[in-house]
């Protein structure tokens, strides 16, 4: 269980949610309203007020690496700092099954980096922030940009995290993605989060 307690910094929160093991929220709301940096503050990454617990342990009293190791963060625009796809990924990763889950070729383990597309470099970023111990996902528009063949293949990959207990936490424009996924739909303007109207 993810719990957030009083958690704020500049015009968002103070912001108390519990999410629990297995249940996907959908966070919706206009541009600018902070729902990025909502998700930085779950994935420690800025400083803020309050603090987040998993299964009651406290964020501020573990290491920031015990902490990014079971709440793992996907922004918008992923990172890649090595030549090939494969070195951004644990020694032993089973590409075989992974890849061609979300619509990939397991040669593409050995692609450069410099020649993924846009699509490719999301849907590869997904694929590295899942593995063993991670607890929570936060992501951040998983979606945006891809054909419907492939956010199906993407929402289908996460609906089976789910199913493992994985909370997530879906920050999208996409109103209907938020239906087809959440089991709760919260909205942020004005630095709260409000039920969204017609939601469970």
């Amino acid at each position: 269980m993810l719990e957030l307690r009083g958690l704020a910094r500049l015009n968002v929160g103070p912001i108390d949610l519990v999410v629990g093991a297995g249940e996907c929220l959908a966070i919706t709301g206009p541009s600018g309203a902070g729902k990025s940096l909502l998700l930085r503050m779950v994935a420690d990454l800025d400083p803020h007020d309050g603090d987040c617990l998993l299964d009651g342990r406290s964020c501020a009293g573990m290491p920031a690496t015990a902490w990014r190791a079971q709440v793992r963060y996907l922004p918008a625009e992923s990172g890649w700092w090595r030549e090939t796809v494969a070195e951004h990924f644990p020694s032993g990763t089973d590409f075989a099954a992974g890849l061609p889950a979300l619509g990939l070729p397991a040669e593409a383990a050995r692609w450069p980096v410099a020649r993924l597309s846009t699509g490719e470099r999301q849907r590869l970023a997904l694929l590295r922030a899942i593995g063993p111990g991670v607890r929570v996902l936060l992501l951040d528009e998983p979606t945006s940009g891809l054909d419907a063949g492939n956010v199906a293949a993407v929402e289908s990959l996460l609906a089976a995290q789910c199913a493992a207990g994985v909370a997530l936490l879906l920050v999208t424009h996409d109103e209907a993605q938020a239906a087809r996924l959440a089991t709760r739909r919260l909205r942020l303007a004005g630095g709260r989060l409000a039920t969204t109207e017609g939601a469970a």
